[in-house]
């Protein structure tokens, strides 16, 4: 199995950092990486609670809600498993100048890209195809980079879509006591 998941990570990473590299996804993904990141989904979600319609705001809130969630798993496997980013271990790897300080299992962007995504398909389903083609660029984004092995990325996305899931399933309750404690309503 282990053996497996290395060929897979060795060939998809060669195949998505070097193979497809060119000036122009060079420019799009470093910047479309940004949109998986913690300060533009915060802002995304906060921009949905303060600004939005009385039913966007309580999907601001679950997916707060779902990416705190995700968030806590993410960063409790980073820790446990420590793995490496693969620019730190794989020689001639296009790592456009972005050198990160914690672990590479699982991509915290992906889970977070896929989290906001699934909440808001789930909620605003005419929004479905959109919203999770640009988790899945932004996933792709982490592998280009060189910041993410693919089983990180794998990860990341399974990860943040059980946790949207989840939290529409079963943590709507917490969702609506909330909603009703801040006095959205």
């Amino acid at each position: 199995m282990r053996k497996g998941l290395k060929s897979f990570d060795d060939f998809f990473i060669k195949l998505i950092n070097s193979k497809i590299k060119n000036k122009y996804l060079d420019k799009f993904l470093y910047r479309v990486t940004d949109l998986g990141g913690a300060l533009f989904i915060t802002v995304f979600c906060i921009s949905l609670i303060i600004f939005g319609s009385t039913y966007n705001k309580k999907v601001g809130i679950e997916a707060i809600i779902a990416l705190g969630f995700t968030q806590i798993v993410v960063h409790s496997l980073k820790r446990l498993l420590s793995r490496e980013r693969p620019y730190k271990i794989i020689e001639q790897l296009n790592t456009f100048g972005i050198d990160l300080s914690d672990y590479s299992f699982p991509s915290g962007h992906t889970t977070a890209s896929f989290s906001l995504a699934t909440t808001l398909a789930l909620n605003m389903p005419k929004f479905s195809m959109l919203v999770y083609i640009l988790a899945t660029i932004i996933a792709i984004s982490r592998i280009y980079l060189g910041v993410h092995y693919p089983t990180d990325v794998t990860a990341g996305l399974i990860i943040g879509i059980g946790g949207g899931l989840i939290t529409h399933h079963y943590l709507l309750e917490y969702v609506d006591k909330v909603i009703t404690f801040i006095g959205i309503n």
